[in-house]
């Protein structure tokens, strides 16, 4: 492992050989690389000064900005672990990853400063919350949370000095934990290390061409692997990155074409909003030299008209959290719409240098599913996380053998190209967001009007997958006089109760669901008359 790889490496390195190059572009502001190094020193000592140390846990709560990584690298410094936040979620799914990961210093934007008031147990592991700004900012931001535990940012930094503690790490020390959702619904704490972290980062060069002239556009949100990991690639060279607080298909083509981007990663849906963005055939994307898609299923028509429209390679990735993100990707040179490769596009291309992976039957142990037939995709390689935290019954399930279980299934052809064919469980993927059908379900089950639920992903053109609920009534109509639920009855309840991206956007009655003897619902059977004629059904 190289040191200069690691977050903490990466910051350090960069500080010291080029101090005055611009590092971060945030709106109308600049910042160089010495300067988000002393910024980051400072969260350090701070974080220090509250008592924090190597292995304690500090949550991040807001959408993209440079605030984001002189926290996530101040954590690096000092040796503590980074937890990204996903701010999409509802109040309670928050405070469920801040007491299960057992944080003790919590950085929120008051944007969301309004939600601490609504966690019903008080964040209890909770002792400092720095809110970015006014510390008195927020709806009702005292409540539950206890005003006497605020501080806000600048204050908390000002009392600080910019010196480095001086952490530096093994290979296996956990620097970030992001959060992915278990097949119950609870989230899981995904452990990513040292090693982890700098594998990608010394790759970088290779899987996605960085180098020191890197303009990185960080579109995608940073509490996910694809935002973060993307972004530490981006910057791993040296080059200046471009944030964007949100995906706004305008500000990433005015920015594509002002600030010179040269690499970008997003998902599928956004490639579709920026074509549908007036003018966009008319800007200048010269400086343009990478796109890097994946996360979510792409129409090839889509994916075809971006290649025109922009004139630059793009490239298409596959992985995990799990996995530390990308372990397999499908090239520049294997895009060739109308050509004799045109049946690639379909494809998630070749695994990276490193990467192992197996299609195995499901339910054997290991027997090998052959070439072109399909199974579950296993992967083995640097990048497999150290596993789920405080969690080793689902982390033996995980891993088996240095052998990570995707869920996911597919083949791998002749020429050693991993298809994708379908999904072992039964996530859904809308819009790069992982949503398990359980925790949708037993929120539709607590309405005494439902008798049987079941939920699936059907296709999307904008998303990729969309919820949708298939429902079974109690009875048309109650004894009691109580009318029968109703789909919008059904999609409010949800969005009460979970993320918006986790809701119904549509909900059918039906008068049974199929199940096998055993009971099981047989999803595969609702799920068929949705995706009849699709060539692909998962990312």
């Amino acid at each position: 492992m190289e040191e200069r790889y690691t977050i903490a490496g990466l910051i350090r390195a960069h500080a010291a050989e080029q101090p005055d190059d611009v590092m971060f572009v945030d709106g109308d502001e600049r910042q160089t690389w010495d300067e988000h190094y002393r910024r980051a020193c400072q969260v350090a000592r701070a974080l220090e000064a509250e008592g924090l140390g190597l292995g304690d846990r500090v949550a991040f709560l807001d959408r993209n900005g440079t605030v984001h990584f002189e926290v996530l690298f101040g954590c690096a410094l000092l040796g503590a672990v980074n937890v990204p936040l996903n701010w999409r979620l509802a109040a309670a799914e928050i405070a469920q990853i801040v007491a299960d990961s057992r944080t003790e210093v919590l950085v929120v934007h008051p944007d969301y400063a309004g939600l601490l008031e609504h966690m019903d147990d008080g964040l209890p592991t909770v002792r400092r919350i720095v809110v970015i700004g006014d510390p008195k900012e927020g709806a009702d931001a005292g409540g539950a949370t206890d005003a006497g535990r605020r501080v806000g940012y600048e204050d908390w930094l000002d009392a600080q000095p910019a010196s480095d503690p001086g952490h530096v790490g093994p290979p296996e020390e956990v620097s970030v934990q992001f959060y992915t959702s278990g097949t119950t619904g609870l989230p899981k704490g995904v452990m990513l290390t040292n090693s982890n972290l700098a594998t990608a980062l010394h790759d970088a060069v290779g899987t996605f061409n960085i180098d020191d002239t890197t303009v990185s556009l960080i579109a995608m949100p940073l509490f996910h692997i694809g935002g973060s990991g993307w972004a530490l690639c981006g910057m791993s060279r040296g080059g200046k990155s471009v944030i964007l607080r949100d995906v706004d298909p305008n500000e990433v083509l005015r920015l594509i074409e002002t600030e010179r981007i040269t690499a970008t990663f997003v998902v599928p849906a956004v490639l579709m909003f920026l074509l549908v963005t007036p003018g966009v055939e008319d800007r200048d994307y010269s400086s343009l030299r990478d796109v890097f898609y994946g996360a979510a299923p792409i129409a090839e028509d889509v994916l075809i008209n971006c290649m025109r429209v922009f004139k630059c390679r793009f490239t298409q990735l596959y992985g995990m959290t799990e996995t530390t993100g990308t372990i397999a990707a499908l090239r520049a040179e294997d895009h060739d719409p109308g050509g004799p490769r045109h049946h690639l596009l379909r494809s998630a291309g070749t695994p990276l240098p490193g990467v192992e992976l197996r299609i195995v039957v499901p339910d054997t142990n290991d027997e090998e599913a052959g070439v072109g037939h399909v199974g579950e995709i296993w992967a083995r390689s640097p990048y497999n996380m150290a596993g789920y935290w405080e969690n080793p019954a689902e982390t033996a399930t995980t891993i088996r053998d240095g052998w990570l279980h995707t869920g996911d299934a597919g083949y791998i052809d002749a020429d050693g190209y991993l298809f994708l064919h379908d999904r072992i469980k039964d996530m859904v993927v809308t819009g790069g967001e992982n949503v398990y059908p359980t925790e949708v379900e037993n929120v539709i089950l607590s309405d005494p009007r439902v008798a049987d639920a079941a939920v699936i992903g059907v296709p999307d053109e904008k998303w990729g997958e969309a919820v949708k609920a298939i429902v079974v009534r109690a009875s048309l109509r109650r004894s009691d006089g109580t009318e029968p639920v109703t789909e919008r009855e059904l999609i409010a309840l949800c969005k009460k109760r979970l993320a918006g991206f986790k809701c119904p956007k549509t909900v059918e009655f039906v008068e049974s669901l199929p199940r096998n003897p055993t009971g099981k619902v047989l999803k595969k059977d609702l799920r068929a008359p949705y995706w009849e004629g699709q060539a692909r059904h998962i990312s």
